[in-house]
């Protein structure tokens, strides 16, 4: 694959052979994001772990101390006095039963993350073959299945971010902008990395987050020091 002149003279600031600290790799990612454009500065953790198996999967959210620099819309299912609540909290939809159609027939998708109190599941389900494959259905686990509607908005306002294994058992995250300072990126990926060592199931055997890896948009990966997260 050929790769573009930025990429390359960012490729060689890199010992591929080597593994970096947490610091020394925000530190590095920040010199790789050579775009115009501010940049997404990701994290993928490669687990080992069998997400096939229920007693393995590795799901949750965690706020991030400085967030991930991107505005993030959010659309509540509420009713009654949680409807109020969710527009004070600063969401940016409330409704209930009139967004199913809008949203199955009409195709509007103008949110980033879906909130809903319990008692709205059974109108969300209905969504479940369009929002499921987009990753937007609401999830206890996640905190956006809750009735505390305000702290779910304030959370995900504040840099809320949710982590789950895809199917080849790794975790995808934004952890900021390259606009941000080394040491806010540095505490967002310790922060996450904190969060993904709390969720380690009981089941998993061996070496959890086996490598990984930050990369900007456009930039080449940068290896993370795994020995010291086991």
């Amino acid at each position: 694959m050929k790769r573009g002149k930025k990429y390359t003279e960012a490729a060689k600031l890199i010992d591929k052979t080597a593994t970096y600290t947490v610091a020394d790799a925000c530190s590095l990612v920040k010199k790789t994001a050579t775009s115009k454009f501010d940049e997404t500065i990701e994290a993928h953790f490669r687990l080992g772990v069998d997400g096939r198996h229920a007693d393995q999967q590795v799901r949750g959210a965690v706020v991030l101390p400085h967030g991930t620099g991107k505005k993030v819309r959010v659309l509540v299912f509420a009713k009654g006095d949680k409807v109020a609540e969710a527009e004070a909290a600063g969401a940016d939809y409330v409704g209930g039963d009139e967004l199913i159609p809008k949203i199955q027939n009409e195709g509007w998708f103008e949110f980033d993350v879906v909130v809903a109190t319990p008692d709205m599941m059974g109108v969300v389900g209905r969504l479940g073959r369009v929002l499921g494959p987009k990753g937007l259905m609401p999830n206890p686990k996640a905190g956006t299945v809750t009735m505390d509607v305000t702290k779910a908005v304030n959370d995900i306002k504040a840099g809320k971010i949710e982590y789950r294994l895809d199917k080849t058992n790794i975790i995808h995250c934004p952890v900021g902008k390259a606009s941000f300072t080394e040491d806010q990126l540095t505490e967002n990926l310790d922060t996450l990395i904190g969060a993904l060592l709390k969720a380690k199931p009981a089941a998993a055997k061996g070496a959890y987050i086996k490598s990984a890896t930050i990369a900007s948009t456009m930039g080449p990966g940068i290896k993370l020091n795994t020995a010291r997260f086991q």
